[in-house]
């Protein structure tokens, strides 16, 4: 399966498994990550959530994907441009998680700043939990 196959099985799947979790326009979102990633990169794990501080902000969909090199947040701008976040292993330090009575967030911690991804199905939190720190751990051992 090539990348694109992976990704749209991968989203329809957290899809199927979280209903709850906010995420608009995500073929849009989509294109945006599927151009930035490098020819000989993997998808291991994606999904969308918002991502912002604010849990009423339900605006700023994004997907979120762990690639076989590093984690990336791609979110296409409605009126035009895009955001495309990377976080290789080297930049991440810590995961945080905070559940609420509906939706939860994972707060990424990296050198440079918090990433905030909201408005999570809370029982997808353990799962999203484990695919980005093991992933993340493997790429550091493999540095």
């Amino acid at each position: 399966m090539d990348n694109e196959e992976i990704l749209k099985s991968q989203l329809a799947s957290f899809k199927s498994k979280y209903p709850l979790t906010i995420g608009w326009r995500l073929k849009n979102h989509s294109r945006v990550l599927l151009e930035h990633l490098h020819d000989d990169e993997v998808i291991r794990y994606a999904f969308y959530a918002q991502k912002n501080k604010n849990s009423l902000d339900v605006t700023s969909s994004g997907i979120i994907a762990v690639t076989n090199k590093r984690l990336v947040i791609a979110r296409d701008r409605v009126v035009f441009g895009y955001f495309f976040d990377s976080i290789t292993a080297d930049m991440f330090n810590d995961l945080k998680l905070r559940s609420g009575i509906i939706w939860g967030k994972v707060i990424i911690d990296t050198v440079s700043e918090l990433v905030i991804l909201s408005n999570i199905s809370k029982s997808a939190l353990p799962e999203i939990e484990e695919e980005i720190t093991s992933a993340m751990l493997e790429l550091k051992d493999e540095n």
